[in-house]
């Protein structure tokens, strides 16, 4: 008797800890999709930035279950369906979570179950429907340039930035009400991505981000970016670089630098860079014999050197000083100097020191004026 007593006792406490797992552990229903078709998990990889495969699952009965081995942080992850286009994005987190996936709009599949998901699809939702009021807008403001209707684009750009504004807050509001959730380390990442925040600002949010948070191959990400930025910060020294001139020689920052100095990074295939170059001329041509330099750094792709030297030439730049990696957007220079979209510039002093940065047309005249006088 004894012995069976402590076999039932055994055997409640084993069904006990299976009802009280509350580990990483997936499971959904699967409309529209044969037995035997598989569903793929992967996540971000730290490394390269792109999905790794990490399980799969078979379908039976239009069901699948995945018990996962449990993250000791959380990250980015993609549920797929085998022959279906599209994924479902979802944070891991040791929780049970639900997916009930109609494989027509695989894309509105959300995820139930876990504080980190609840988190994340609040914040998808706030996007989807940002995005949706920003295209009807555009069309609008198109339709009222084509009428010529100026109070009606007044208008919808007033509204314009009225969204803007309002996104900017709910962003900061969300952060704040999950600052222990991997969503905290997106948003961060969006803000200073879309530049609706200074690098500043990310740094002093970023400090208040949870140590556990802190752990993920994001967080890791966005503390290195945040560095680039810091070092090209108005008031810091700007960071040193060379690289090919056109003639093939190596030209250095340091050995080039005037009274005021514009590092301006741009390329031939990028049209912003080419309407701004007659500006960065005009301004060239007033200040160069006060002390005036520039030095053009180019973000032309791998084996397009002649696009490089043919904008060069159209575009009367051949007074200053020119440098291409030819590496796009892989240019250690650009990444030196945290440049994510051009055309950038950055204004320096004498002694290389960043005093102003992403000027353009008479804002850039009217400081290169100012810092030579």
């Amino acid at each position: 008797m004894k012995k069976i007593t402590i076999l039932i006792t055994a055997l409640v406490l084993s069904l006990t800890a299976c009802q009280e797992d509350k580990g990483y552990f997936l499971t959904g229903t699967v409309d529209g999709v044969e037995d035997g078709k598989k569903v793929y998990i992967s996540e971000l990889d730290g490394n390269n930035r792109t999905p790794k495969a990490v399980d799969t699952a078979t379908i039976t009965d239009g069901k699948f279950e995945l018990n996962m081995e449990d993250p000791e942080t959380p990250n980015l992850s993609f549920l797929s369906v085998e022959g279906v286009n599209g994924n479902v994005v979802f944070i891991s987190e040791n929780q049970t979570l639900r997916f009930d996936i109609d494989t027509d709009s695989i894309r509105n599949t959300e995820v139930v179950g876990g504080k980190e998901n609840k988190a994340l699809y609040e914040y998808l939702g706030h996007l989807k429907e940002l995005n949706r009021k920003m295209q009807k807008m555009q069309n609008e403001m198109r339709q009222a340039m084509v009428a010529k209707d100026t109070a009606k684009l007044k208008s919808l750009q007033e509204t314009q930035a009225e969204l803007r504004d309002n996104d900017k807050n709910f962003k900061q509001e969300l952060f704040q009400r999950n600052k222990d959730s991997f969503l905290a380390v997106m948003i961060l990442t969006d803000m200073l991505n879309m530049k609706t925040h200074s690098s500043a600002e990310v740094r002093e949010m970023y400090a208040e981000v949870s140590d556990r948070i802190k752990k993920t191959d994001l967080a890791k990400s966005l503390e290195e970016t945040l560095e680039r930025y810091s070092a090209t910060e108005i008031g810091s020294k700007a960071p040193s670089f060379s690289g090919p001139t056109p003639e093939g020689e190596e030209f250095k920052l340091e050995d080039n630098l005037g009274k005021v100095t514009v590092v301006d990074f741009w390329a031939a295939w990028c049209k912003p860079c080419r309407v701004e170059n007659p500006n960065l001329v005009r301004t060239y041509n007033k200040y160069k014999d006060q002390g005036l330099n520039v030095i053009s750094v180019s973000l032309d792709r791998p084996g397009q050197k002649d696009k490089w030297l043919q904008a060069i030439e159209d575009d009367n730049l051949e007074q200053w000083d020119h440098v291409s990696n030819l590496q796009f957007w892989n240019d250690p220079i650009a990444k030196k100097y945290g440049v994510r979209a051009i055309p950038a510039t950055f204004i320096l002093d004498e002694n290389g020191v960043i005093v102003a940065k992403n000027l353009r047309g008479d804002e850039l005249a009217n400081k290169i004026g100012e810092l030579l006088q």
